[in-house]
């Protein structure tokens, strides 16, 4: 099969709204999780929201975006939700990184992969609020925008893509999910180059309630915002919520030579399987089997994967099942694997995690520093190999990104330095 390769990235989170701030704080450990000013609109006193996001400023900073493509992407961006605006800003930023915008390239032979579901759950909400006593002047345009699918029309629009999109989901996993499906799309020649876009999920207050009632969010006992996610630590008490997009453009090797763009990255494996399980419980066996398959389509042994970035949500079941599938899988050669998570930094962006946290292992590999993982102070285990407080230097050849969701889906994807 072609072998499929990342030539462009855009990323918008709070702890950095394009790819270079994004790195600058990788490597400086900047937290973008803090207080919720009150009165807020989510049930939340810690998470890392785009509290300061502008759709136009943010536009105005992507580096080439000029002309036709930034006219249409402020037109489309002007009425959209939060999730389609921070979906654009993304999307246009690794397409121009890609060189798309000045090359030729045959429409259908694009995809679109969109990974999320639920996206707009916060604009349902807000409507319902306001329109319950008077339906008949709910906005038609609704009728687009609370399908998931307005996110595949709006980028397959912008960019005039012809070829094949769709959403995929895999809750917390759903990113990988969306990476497994566009190298997929490459790999069996229905694609020459994938858009993949990690979208945000905009929660409203009930599903922030609900993931309080479920004991799923941290900042129970730990009020101050910087210390509140503390992935792998004893202390941990949950995961923090974050809001954040991501996008990387995948290629076919050939079509990136033809194009005389260099690769940022290779997709070099992935696995993914189900624990058959519909509750929120992980299981190392399914973690085990999906890294393992990352490494096996890729031809390599444990002994070749330098860098895990972990899913590391800061949960107390998740983290401690985390380590326990990568001490099984690694055994000997666990202790030469470097181990952070990037939720530390971005909280935890949900059905977008999966590409914001490829994109930040593709910066962390190609500037050889791998970021702090913050806040741990007392490790669950102390034989594994983590980032400390400060920056790491650090040769990566090949890196796992591990992503798992609720419903017992586990995925893992492998990275290659080029």
């Amino acid at each position: 099969m072609r072998r499929v390769v990342v030539t462009g990235m855009g990323v918008v989170t709070a702890a950095g709204q394009d790819v270079n701030q994004f790195g600058i704080t990788l490597k400086n450990g900047r937290s973008g999780i803090k207080s919720v000013p009150e009165p807020g609109d989510l049930p939340l006193e810690i998470a890392a929201l785009l509290t300061d996001f502008d759709v136009d400023k943010a536009l105005g900073q992507v580096q080439g975006l000029t002309g036709e493509l930034h006219h249409k992407a402020r037109s489309f961006a002007r009425r959209a939700s939060l999730s389609i605006q921070t979906s654009i800003v993304s999307t246009v930023e690794a397409w121009l990184q890609a060189k798309l915008g000045a090359s030729e390239v045959d429409p259908t032979q694009v995809s679109v992969v969109v990974a999320g579901q639920n996206l707009n759950r916060f604009e349902s909400y807000t409507h319902q609020q306001k329109h319950q006593t008077a339906i008949e002047y709910l906005p038609p345009r609704y009728g687009i925008q609370f399908l998931d699918t307005d996110q595949i029309g709006t980028i397959s629009e912008l960019l005039e893509i012809r070829g094949e999109g769709m959403t995929v989901g895999g809750a917390s996993a759903s990113g990988n999910v969306g990476l497994i499906q566009g190298s997929r799309l490459i790999q069996w020649g229905v694609a020459d180059l994938c858009v993949v876009v990690g979208a945000l999920m905009n929660l409203s207050p009930l599903e922030v309630q609900a993931f309080k009632s479920t004991g799923a969010l941290g900042g129970k006992t730990i009020s101050d915002p910087s210390k509140a996610c503390r992935p792998f630590d004893e202390d941990r008490e949950g995961f923090i919520y974050g809001q954040g997009s991501g996008c990387l453009i995948l290629e076919s090797e050939e079509s990136a030579a033809r194009r005389r763009v260099p690769p940022i990255a290779e997709v070099a494996g992935y696995g993914m399987n189900l624990d058959g399980n519909r509750l929120t419980n992980p299981d190392s066996a399914g973690e085990v089997r999906a890294m393992a398959q990352a490494l096996h389509t890729a031809g390599v042994s444990p002994y070749d994967v330098d860098y895990i970035n972990t899913h590391g949500t800061s949960s107390v079941l998740g983290d401690a099942t985390e380590i326990k599938a990568i001490q099984e899988l690694f055994d000997e050669a666990g202790p030469t694997v470097w181990l952070n998570a990037t939720k530390s930094l971005t909280g935890h962006c949900l059905t977008a995690a999966g590409i914001i946290e490829a994109i930040a292992t593709i910066i962390q590999m190609n500037e050889a520093s791998l970021h702090p993982n913050l806040n741990l102070n007392n490790p669950l285990e102390t034989s594994c190999r983590f980032v400390g407080p400060q920056s790491q230097v650090a040769h990566i050849n090949f890196a796992l990104s591990n992503s798992f969701g609720f419903g017992g889906i586990n995925s893992s994807i492998l990275l290659k330095r080029r």
